[in-house]
């Protein structure tokens, strides 16, 4: 693959950076691992043009690495902490030295200098992935949005640089609602997989203000409990989701490149809530979300929202 020289110095500073950081086979790596880790990310992606699909599983593949050190194995290191400050390490040096000897930081690396993504955009998501070792509990809905700061917006900011911003839209007027996009996928994921997080390492991204506030106790999510208060507070939290799905799909149109696949997703993940509701309110026993079906009707409605 050959880089956009331009690009390169618009992104590196190192002298001595390289062309042709990238082969076919990195990508395919990056393929396999979003393929095989994410059905909603995977389906939206069947949408994207196929000069940018590949851009998006190099993303996908860096974060995903990243977040597997810490949540799921770190072979070779010893303690998970060490695992995501190799990766940290090795996202720095690939930027200073213009390759790396792993093909997911090859990939993401050449997606970067192609697309413009500045360099820093993902230190905050090193530093969220830091904290996630150590912190479960979220005192505030601040202290929450701090953490998606770098777990969730760092994510739709690379993608709008993927993708592109049309005329007469600027970059830098466009990143808000990407960002609320990211934060209302990933609050999403959160009131999806309550019982899971719990199950898995005892955490609760419900902020503890909105726990109090509606008279739920942690040792109602540890019995599973679905009580009138847990709806409440469930209800609570849509709505303030929803605030953001709608601050989102203002951005959705000016994007140059990928706005059918970008409002899919967007569907997709907020299907997530009406699931929910439909179901009782049980994130305990199931995963919510919209069957295959549904989320082919959801991407035909999101086309039809960004069609012309």
């Amino acid at each position: 693959m050959v880089i956009n020289e331009r690009a390169a110095f618009a992104t590196l500073t190192h002298p001595a950076i390289k062309l042709g950081i990238a082969s076919v086979s990195d990508y395919a790596a990056c393929r396999d691992i979003m393929r095989s880790a994410s059905q909603n990310y995977s389906f939206a992606s069947d949408f994207l043009p196929k000069d940018k699909l590949h851009h998006v599983e190099a993303l996908y593949a860096l974060l995903r690495v990243g977040d597997d050190r810490v949540d799921v194995a770190h072979p070779g290191f010893g303690s998970p902490l060490a695992a995501i400050e190799n990766w940290e390490w090795q996202y720095h040096r690939a930027f200073e030295t213009g390759t790396s000897p792993h093909p997911v930081m090859r990939a993401y690396l050449h997606t970067a200098i192609e697309c413009g993504i500045p360099r820093d955009t993902m230190q905050a998501y090193f530093r969220s992935m830091k904290e996630d070792l150590t912190i479960k509990r979220f005192p505030t809905f601040a202290d929450l949005m701090h953490y998606m700061d770098g777990s969730a917006i760092p994510v739709g900011r690379a993608m709008t640089y993927i993708v592109g911003v049309r005329s007469p839209y600027r970059m830098h007027d466009t990143l808000p609602a990407a960002d609320s996009l990211s934060v209302a996928m990933q609050l999403s994921n959160f009131w999806r997989d309550i019982g899971e997080d719990y199950r898995r390492d005892q955490r609760i991204y419900l902020p503890q203000e909105d726990l109090d506030r509606f008279g739920v106790r942690e040792e109602d999510i540890a019995a599973r409990r679905i009580t009138p208060e847990f709806v409440r507070l469930l209800e609570f939290e849509f709505e303030r989701t929803e605030q953001y799905y709608a601050h989102a799909r203002t951005g959705v149109t000016r994007l140059r490149h990928a706005r059918w696949a970008i409002m899919s997703a967007l569907e997709i993940y907020r299907a997530i809530l009406p699931d929910i509701r439909r179901h009782g309110y049980d994130v305990f026993s199931r995963k919510a979300g919209a069957t295959r079906w549904g989320k082919a009707r959801l991407a035909l409605r999101a086309w039809n929202q960004v069609r012309g």
